[in-house]
């Protein structure tokens, strides 16, 4: 029999492991595709009077499936027989592709992760395993995978009433697809941040390595990440609020669109897709900046100028009226005014942690760049999602609809930076300043023991060692301070740090039996009992060099304190 040599075997786990990765991003593609396509068939069954057979059905869910991808989609059959564009995305869409984009890129590295657990060497994900591709490798896989489907939902589109503008195929569909299965990848690897590659420059590699700078960095992300949050949850508000003005117009918008229950229900799943597309039009508003509305048309919170080309949406009556801005379009300010604070907020949280001593705090200066880092990449984040947030939907008038990116980017890190960096510092102040009116636990300077001088002051202002203190609780000074006077203190509820410490035991004056010459009572630890056991406990600890517990003389030293007892005279040993 012929034996097959390690080196073949390792080439043929590997070839089988770069399959298995390229078939599961092939399988991420067909579910995503899938789903939208039963999607869209029950629609088209359901509908009435449908405008073409279950081809143009089919061809129209591959469209909408790429257009969930970012891809730029044609529709051919207009009334002015002029191909019109069709760039704005929703949103919602977008998680299902990602997401599966991101699941299948975890998956084919997470399958190779015992191997990689056992190389030794900092970069040793980066080389080839014994048994299966390298991460990289895995990434390669699982993109080609997706995009072979995607390639092939574009030619199956062509000739449909929405097929894909092959330009924007590779940017940004195939973008969007490499950056999902990256984050899948890096997910795979336990998130890891850094080694910086080795053809970045010198000084990133050594920033990058430094403990200090990645707590730092992970702080500035964690930060404008709840910035970018809460500015998207402001403009949510806003269009709720102003769609709940304008109910009717939303209502008679709805109605006028479909006039069965069929059509009523994809018009409702169509507005349920752009919900996200809304929320982020109008934190673009509350940034100032606001929106287009066509190519003649803004709309801000100074007013609406121009004349705007709106097409009959339920989502579009959130729109305010023509004219200047009132009060009420003045209040969307607060959104991004919320968000910055929520930014300041998370970085002073890190800056001056409440369970953490003075010493460990950040500097001024170190808070001052970490907000304005996190600022930075608010700004990016709110740039990023309104420039898929919006785009052209038409011709003429309405190739322009939507936010400017490049406009609501630099609001958004403006805002940020401008209230953030002092809000920041005040609440870094408001954290560190001296105890008794912060919410700040006591905790000591180093190597976890009170100092003296922070027991005198804690003896001074009548504080209970040992137990938070609370700013909205200033009376425990005055009523040690009345105690210390000989007044008499309120009678209150004891608080329950103050219930779980045991009272003392009364003095022995203070019990009505009290004699002072009466006898104390007979203390239990020199009986014999005890002696033995402790006799017992030595030996056993002494590992056998102690001798035992000597009978005889425990029992002469028994009967002599009996004869004591007793009144007579006591036995010699």
């Amino acid at each position: 029999m012929t034996q097959r040599s390690p080196q073949v075997t390792v080439r043929r786990n590997r070839t089988l492991a770069l399959a298995s990765a390229l078939v599961k991003g092939v399988v991420a593609a067909g579910l995503g595709l899938g789903s939208l396509t039963v999607l869209v068939m029950v629609v088209w069954i359901s509908s009435p009077y449908p405008d073409s057979g279950p081809g143009g059905a089919l061809r129209a869910a591959a469209g909408v499936w790429l257009l969930a991808h970012g891809a730029g989609l044609v529709r051919p059959d207009t009334l002015s027989g002029v191909p019109a564009p069709v760039g704005m995305v929703p949103l919602l869409l977008v998680l299902g592709p990602v997401w599966l984009a991101h699941r299948a890129a975890r998956d084919a590295a997470e399958s190779q992760e015992p191997q990689e657990e056992a190389r030794e060497g900092a970069r040793a994900e980066l080389r080839e395993r014994p048994g299966g591709p390298s991460r990289v490798g895995a990434f390669c896989a699982v993109t080609a995978g997706y995009l072979l489907v995607v390639a092939g939902a574009a030619a199956y589109a062509r000739g449909g009433p929405l097929h894909a503008d092959p330009d924007t195929l590779a940017f940004p569909v195939a973008l969007v697809v490499a950056g999902a299965a990256a984050a899948g990848v890096w997910t795979a690897a336990g998130r890891p941040f850094g080694p910086a590659p080795s053809w970045s420059p010198l000084a990133v590699q050594e920033a990058v390595a430094r403990t200090l700078f990645r707590q730092r960095t992970e702080a500035a992300f964690r930060s404008a990440a709840a910035g970018l949050t809460v500015l998207l949850g402001g403009g949510a508000l806003l269009v709720a609020v102003a769609l709940g003005r304008n109910a009717g117009a939303a209502q008679d918008a709805f109605l006028g669109l479909a006039g069965d229950w069929t059509g009523r229900i994809a018009v409702l799943l169509l507005a349920a897709a752009l919900a996200p597309n809304a929320a982020l039009w109008g934190a673009a508003y509350g940034l100032g900046p606001g929106f287009s509305l066509g190519t003649g048309a803004t709309a801000t919170p100074l007013g609406l100028d121009g004349t705007p080309a709106l097409p009959g949406f339920p989502l579009l009556a959130a729109v305010p009226d023509q004219g200047p801005g009132a009060l009420s379009n003045w209040a969307a300010l607060a959104v991004p005014v919320a968000a910055a604070l929520a930014v300041a907020w998370f970085t002073a949280r890190r800056a001056a942690p409440a369970d953490a001593p003075r010493a460990r705090a950040w500097s001024p200066r170190e808070t001052v760049l970490v907000t304005l880092l996190a600022a930075l990449g608010c700004g990016a984040g709110t740039a990023l999602l309104t420039a898929v947030a919006g785009g052209p939907i038409g011709t003429g008038a309405l190739s322009v609809f939507g936010p400017v990116w490049w406009l609501t980017g630099p609001a958004a890190l403006v805002w940020t930076a401008a209230i953030g960096v002092p809000a920041a510092l005040l609440l870094r102040l408001w954290r560190l300043r001296t105890p008794g009116w912060a919410w700040r636990r006591d905790v000591p300077e180093a190597d976890g023991l009170p100092e003296p001088e922070a027991e005198e002051e804690a003896d001074e202002d009548g504080a209970v060692p040992g137990r938070t203190r609370r700013w909205w609780a200033p009376w425990r000074a005055r009523r040690a301070t009345a105690g210390e006077d000989g007044e008499a203190e309120p009678a209150g509820p004891a608080s329950p740090a103050a219930s779980s410490v045991p009272a003392p035991d009364p003095a022995p004056e203070a019990s009505p039996g009290f004699e002072p010459y009466d006898f104390l009572p007979t203390d239990p630890w020199h009986g014999k009992e005890n002696r033995e056991a402790r006799w017992a406990s030595l030996k056993q600890g002494s590992g056998g060099l102690m001798a035992e517990f000597p009978a005889d003389r425990a029992a002469g030293r028994a009967d002599r304190a009996e004869s004591a007892d007793q009144g007579g005279p006591a036995a010699t040993p």
